[in-house]
């Protein structure tokens, strides 16, 4: 599918939690801070962790994002697939949710040492608190957001991906992903450092906003 993007900026409160992140970033450059700061910010972006709901534009996105960055691109809904087996629907039938949050949390555990890579997260991922933390302070996180309208337009129109994983609450679609991002907003909002709205951009400016993002903090690593 092709999605349509827009970028917004972080609510007051969002800036204000991360700035003393941010103001640390830009005192890199103090001789006094730069042999610390400088190992810290090589490993930041050498690994972006896309977020956010489904049909938000994640894999597409990371896709396009780790082309450009010439890094490997990894979904990980796939590689628990891959891993286990068997699709997620198939997972969640015979065994649960939880077996396939177990799979997905060691997952998340396994990204702390991977380097290069773009990563896609499932929607739920951000549940995996002490996991996500870990993995939050090893790379970019990227927030892909957008309005209930916009995700639930996406979700009846990508069947494919529809049939491949179960619902979470056996609920419609626009019932479902309310209470879902009702629940998950906040956890997205505190895990991530940047936040996209993905109503209205095309996922090429997308992918080429995050790369700005890097730059206009002074962040890209050498290749």
């Amino acid at each position: 599918m092709v999605y349509n993007f827009r970028l917004t900026r972080h609510p007051t409160p969002r800036l204000t939690r991360e700035g003393r992140t941010l103001y640390y970033f830009r005192q890199r450059r103090n001789p006094a801070l730069q042999g610390k700061a400088s190992g810290f910010m090589t490993r930041r972006t050498n690994k972006i962790i896309l977020t956010g709901y489904r049909a938000t534009g994640k894999s597409t996105v990371g896709r396009l994002l780790a082309a450009r960055l010439g890094f490997e691109f990894l979904d990980l809904d796939e590689e628990i697939v891959r891993r286990a087996g068997r699709s997620i629907r198939e997972m969640v039938a015979t065994y649960g949710w939880e077996y396939f949050r177990d799979l997905e949390r060691q997952a998340l555990r396994d990204l702390v040492e991977r380097d290069r890579v773009v990563v896609a997260t499932g929607g739920g991922a951000i549940l995996h608190r002490e996991a996500w933390q870990a993995l939050k302070k090893t790379g970019l996180v990227v927030w892909l957001t957008a309005d209930l309208a916009t995700i639930g337009q996406r979700l009846r129109a990508d069947q494919a991906t529809a049939a491949q994983r179960p619902s979470l609450t056996g609920q419609d679609v626009l019932t479902e992903v309310a209470a879902v991002l009702a629940e998950r907003q906040p956890l997205y909002q505190a895990g991530s450092h940047l936040t996209i709205d993905t109503a209205t951009l095309s996922a090429e400016q997308a992918a080429a906003t995050i790369v700005r993002a890097l730059e206009a903090e002074d962040l890209a690593s050498p290749q």
